[in-house]
């Protein structure tokens, strides 16, 4: 599944903010390299391809712009390669920087996150540059990633108090990176970039756009505009200007894709209905009209209370002004206070074998079709990866 990205010339490699020219991101990448950061192993690109058996295509777990991510096995204590079934699974993301700027959010990656633990942050192991070979040791996620039980009807629906739990941890991820000693500026949130644990836990991953966030009292950072279409900010968008509630307004986008169970842009939706942020949020403050849009895969297993909250919750992460905004501290508490509310029986009003009705049906496959089911190349607004030089 790829995405529509969000790049200016300003981003371009040279790596100061709002220099470097497009010219500059076709600069040569150099072929190997060490990265000094504590606690992460540098592996061989041999000990990687065997841990992958040789990245044969069954241990391919995903695939897109970045490269490919592979399923492998390492020792779970020495990360020698091991047999399958044998130590600890990991994941290896084999990456393409054909560009200054691509080598610049590879190694952007493995600072940031070889820097920091948390238990909502996905541990990047280790990482291989070796003969022009670009690649990144993760732990494995079971679960794989939020867009992935959002959006593949094949999937088992999330209960709504999985969708909170995995809200509530991917908000103290964001907001244990808004204060740290440097505030870190996440810059890419979205639901390809919450990964799931066996037990549903969320975690980040992708620190490729992660930025340090403004310092000496400043308000934002200046820089190029980078990001993927429907969850950047429109201050961001518009100016260049990143803010640390940047962060929040992307957070309430994956909040709506979470209540919802839709994405963010599709162009198979109903014209009115392609961008999911400019359709729904006038309907989330009617409480009837918010009934209509909650994903009908819950069958209306959520507590009443519950859903007018979290419409509250995306409503303030969406301000356009984002001093108006909370910051990811609040939105986590309203969450933890969210998650306690329970579904009430007589709420339920949907028997657990019941059809969907007709009119909950129709709904289903308009607005709920997804590029994902679509033949390759016939997909929404999503389906298409391509480097946006202008806005």
């Amino acid at each position: 599944m790829t995405e529509n990205r969000l790049a200016t010339a300003a981003e371009g490699g040279g790596g100061s903010d709002g220099g470097g020219t497009a010219s500059s991101s076709r600069e040569m990448v150099p072929a190997s390299g060490k990265i000094v950061t504590p606690n992460m192993k540098m592996f061989t690109f041999s000990e990687l391809r065997s841990a992958t058996r040789n990245f044969r295509p069954d241990t391919m777990l995903g695939e897109g712009g970045f490269g490919r991510v592979f399923k492998g096995w390492v020792d779970g204590e020495t990360y020698a390669p091991a047999k399958v079934g044998i130590g600890i699974a990991v994941a290896v993301k084999k990456s393409n920087p054909d560009s200054a700027q691509g080598l610049k959010e590879w190694q952007a990656e493995v600072k940031f996150l070889g820097k920091f633990s948390h238990p909502n942050l996905v541990k990047l192991i280790g990482y291989c540059w070796e003969d022009r070979e670009f690649l990144l040791v993760y732990e494995y996620m079971q679960k794989g990633s939020l867009e992935n039980h959002l959006f593949k009807r094949c999937r088992e629906p999330l209960p709504w108090s999985t969708r909170i739990k995995i809200a509530t941890g991917a908000a103290q991820g964001l907001a244990f990176l808004h204060n740290t000693e440097k505030t870190v500026i996440y810059r890419d949130f979205k639901s390809s970039n919450i990964l799931l644990d066996g037990d549903y836990n969320a975690k980040l991953s992708d620190f490729g756009l992660a930025k340090l966030g403004p310092a000496n009292g400043e308000s934002h950072v200046s820089t190029g505009v980078v990001g993927t279409y429907g969850y950047a900010a429109p201050e961001y968008i518009a100016t260049g200007h990143l803010y640390v509630k940047s962060d929040v307004y992307g957070f309430g986008v994956v909040l709506l894709e979470i209540i919802t169970g839709l994405r963010v842009l599709d162009t198979n939706r109903p014209s009115s209905q392609h961008n999911l942020v400019e359709w729904a949020k006038p309907q989330l403050p009617d409480k009837r009209k918010l009934r209509k849009i909650i994903d009908p895969r819950l069958d209306q297993d959520y507590p009443s209370k519950g859903v007018g909250k979290v419409s509250e919750l995306i409503l303030s992460c969406l301000e356009s002004d984002p001093k108006n905004r909370p910051s990811m501290e609040e939105v986590l508490a309203r969450l933890e206070h969210i998650s306690s509310i329970k579904t009430k029986p007589k709420e339920s009003k949907v028997k657990p074998n019941q059809a969907p009705g007709p009119h909950r049906d129709r709904r289903y496959q308009s607005a709920h079709q997804s590029p994902l089911h679509m033949k390759q190349g016939r997909g929404g607004q999503n389906d298409q990866r391509s480097p946006i030089r202008s806005y």
